[in-house]
């Protein structure tokens, strides 16, 4: 999702969460996540946030937690060159910025003027679901005609995920990572008795995956004893070849040779040729 955000030079291939709480894994935990920290493989920092209701000064509070995110990367006696860029997400059911019609808005600092961009280290996002669907009637049809992109289809599950099912979407939204996020938020839903059965399943699987695992394991420790005992073999034939050759150079006979090295005669034979 955030790589569906986020502009080229800031695509993520790994997320580290900076703030790992320790949730109940379903709906009906008291505890829930809407605001997460993390980090990208190359240092970058990122406040995704979800807020069901607006507040007031909205603004003035993403851009103080933008500043927190910004500003705790350094330790005391720490350089400024240490310092990575920090991003802001925030994900608003509601209408934010009335103005302007597209949901998805990117903020940088830049010279009044000219527009040029130099503190290139705050980017702040604001998506607007309300500017997507306010709809809470609107059909599957409906929704997949506004899709055009792979941040409409994570807006689609933010928005419609009730009308979404992995085994049957609409080639506009049939997306690996999509479905991955529909199947949690199913088992999220789960009764208790529908849980049980699910986490006994995953550990079937689970204890199937490691047998394969041990099985690959030992086909390949026999290949490697193979393998070892094969070059023993060649080393040895390797050997008995140049002890043969040096018997010849003593001339010895071809039966003495044969019975010292184990080698035939015929080979012996043509050794010496």
């Amino acid at each position: 999702m955030i790589n569906s955000i986020v502009g080229k030079e800031d695509q993520v291939s790994d997320v580290t969460l900076l703030n790992p709480y320790n949730p109940k894994d379903f709906k009906d935990a008291k505890f829930s996540v809407l605001d997460i920290k993390a980090t990208n493989q190359d240092g970058k920092r990122f406040n995704i946030e979800m807020k069901l209701n607006d507040e007031a000064d909205y603004d003035k509070r993403a851009l103080y937690y933008w500043g927190k995110l910004y500003t705790e990367q350094l330790k005391e006696s720490e350089d400024y060159c240490q310092l990575s860029k920090a991003i802001g997400i925030h994900i608003l059911n509601f209408i934010s910025i009335p103005k302007v019609k597209k949901y998805h808005n990117v903020f940088h600092i830049t010279e009044q003027e000219t527009g040029e961009p130099y503190f290139t280290d705050l980017e702040l996002h604001t998506i607007e679901l309300k500017k997507f669907s306010s709809d809470s009637n609107e059909e599957l049809s409906d929704m997949v005609l506004k899709v055009k992109n792979a941040l409409d289809r994570w807006l689609a599950f933010l928005t419609r995920n009730d009308l979404l099912l992995t085994d049957n979407l609409p080639k506009e939204l049939d997306d690996q990572h999509l479905k991955k996020a529909i199947n949690v938020l199913n088992v999220m839903n789960f009764t208790p008795e529908e849980r049980e059965a699910y986490e006994g399943h995953l550990k079937f699987l689970r204890g199937e995956a490691n047998s394969i695992k041990k099985a690959e394991q030992k086909e390949m420790e026999k290949g490697m004893k193979k393998g070892i005992e094969k070059g023993m073999k060649k080393g040895m034939e390797k050997e008995k070849i140049n002890t043969a050759k040096n018997m010849l150079e003593k001339n010895l006979t071809l039966e003495l040779i044969s019975e010292i090295t184990g080698l035939s005669v015929e080979q012996i034979k043509s050794l010496r040729q």
